[in-house]
């Protein structure tokens, strides 16, 4: 008997449903997967329940450096490296890249001209002077402009006796040879001799735009003058000794034993003049 259109089957197990081609769950095997409890929640009222397939999320993976910018940091990790054991010496085989070395790229000495000289340096002084030369500006701070340098000078001063200038009366000797007398002029004061090994900056304090101007300058500091000054320094600090009188008493002393040794028996050294 066949049954009317309006009237559902009655459901059986050939009603099953069957799964889906795909292989998906269908929502009653998601519902048979969850929990108990929330299996066996009421559907809502009025409808029927529906459950949503979610797929698990899938951990992100890291992303590294690429490789124009690895490769370029693992070079330089390793060049460093290298460099700080050459520069400790942590490897004695290994030479160090931060060695400096010295080429003396100077010209020859060229010989201008000789002077015959014909002094006698009876005494040398040897002085030291600290320089202590401040530039200030009149309305500026000393941090802007201005510098204050304290410069350490040594040099030497000697005292000569000039014997080119002795005339043909400047020695007399007698008949028979046992007397002899000699006239010296007096001693004069050679030019100071900055001894540049001795002689050094100490300290230097400089303003702003003095530290601009000696980045350009071919003398930094202006080492030419300081020189300058210390040396006219020493020389005037040289007249107010006994240089003078000192070198001609050791003259006099080396003519009267150098007559004696010639066979004079009496010997008068004088300075004149």
């Amino acid at each position: 008997m066949a049954l009317p259109r309006n009237r559902r089957p009655l459901r059986g197990a050939q009603d099953e449903p069957a799964p889906s081609a795909a292989g998906k769950p269908t929502a009653t095997e998601d519902l048979a997967r969850r929990s108990p409890e929330t299996a066996d929640d009421p559907a809502p009222k009025g409808g029927s329940a529906t459950v949503e397939e979610r797929t698990p999320a899938q951990p992100r993976a890291r992303r590294g450096l690429p490789w124009y910018l690895s490769v370029p940091i693992t070079l330089a990790a390793i060049l460093a490296v290298f460099l700080a054991a050459a520069r400790f010496d942590l490897l004695p085989g290994l030479p160090n890249p931060f060695a400096e070395r010295q080429v003396d790229r100077s010209q020859p000495v060229l010989l201008k001209s000789i002077q015959d000289m014909s002094r006698y340096t009876g005494a040398t002084g040897n002085f030291q002077v600290i320089i202590d030369l401040d530039n200030d500006a009149k309305f500026l701070p000393s941090a802007l402009l201005g510098n204050r340098t304290l410069y350490v000078a040594a040099g030497t001063v000697g005292a000569y006796t000039d014997l080119g200038a002795l005339g043909a009366d400047a020695v007399t000797v007698s008949a028979d040879r046992r007397s002899v007398t000699l006239r010296l002029p007096h001693a004069q004061l050679a030019d100071t001799a900055l001894d540049v090994k001795r002689s050094y900056v100490y300290s230097q304090q400089r303003g702003l735009f003095d530290r601009i101007g000696d980045f350009f300058s071919g003398n930094p500091g202006n080492l030419q003058q300081l020189e300058v000054l210390a040396t006219g320094k020493i020389q005037t600090a040289a007249k107010d000794t006994a240089l003078v009188a000192t070198a001609e008493t050791n003259t006099r002393t080396m003519f009267v034993g150098l007559l004696r040794s010639l066979g004079f028996t009496t010997v008068d050294v004088t300075v004149v003049g």
